[in-house]
Order: structure tokens, then C-alpha cells, then sequence
């Protein structure tokens, strides 16, 4: 698996956060139309927030971050946000229920 996360933070973040989370039907379409989708968490803050984005493979979280950047692109473009700061890499510890 790899994982991905996008903060977003500074100018716009808030509001693109809020964005993300009202729109939840368009994005969760969004994210599973990506094969190798497993799974995408929004975790807000006071200054904005985090995206977290579990894939099958390095392959597809590229693919997923590219489809998220045009939906903020397209859906965020008045709210003017800072690109989020990103990282990435393989889970290397998995413990689920």
C-alpha cells in the first residue's frame, strides 16, 4: 500500500477544506473512478486541514493526487488556496480491527 497526504494550509485552506468536505458525493465519485483506490479521509483543523489518501501502489496515489489537484483547481479556483504541502510513501505498518 502507499499512502499519501496533502496539508493544506495559509490562505484559502480553511474554506478548500470545508469545500472538500460539502462536496463529499463528487469527491468519493472522484476517488473511486481511480483503480487501486483504497481509501480517503478528510481531517480538518483550525487552520485548515489534511487529505489522506490510501492507495494499492505508488502508481495510483500519483494518479489519485493528480485528480485531486484539478478538482481544487476546478472547485477551489476563487477560494485562491496555497498548493498543499505533499508527501507520500509506502505503509511500512498496517494494524487494522
Amino acid at each position: 500500500m502507499h499512502t499519501v497526504i496533502r496539508t493544506y494550509s495559509g490562505q484559502g485552506a480553511v474554506e478548500t477544506i470545508d469545500l472538500i468536505i460539502a462536496s463529499k458525493k463528487d469527491v468519493k465519485k472522484l476517488m473511486r473512478g481511480v483503480k487501486g483506490f483504497i481509501s480517503y479521509s478528510v481531517i480538518k483543523t483550525e487552520k485548515g486541514g489534511f487529505t489522506v489518501t490510501v492507495a494499492k501502489n505508488e502508481k495510483a496515489s500519483e494518479a489519485i493526487t493528480t485528480a485531486a489537484r484539478e478538482w481544487v483547481s476546478t472547485n477551489a479556483a476563487d477560494l485562491k488556496p496555497k498548493p498543499p504541502k505533499i508527501v507520500g510513501g509506502e505503509v511500512a505498518l498496517h494494524i487494522d480491527d
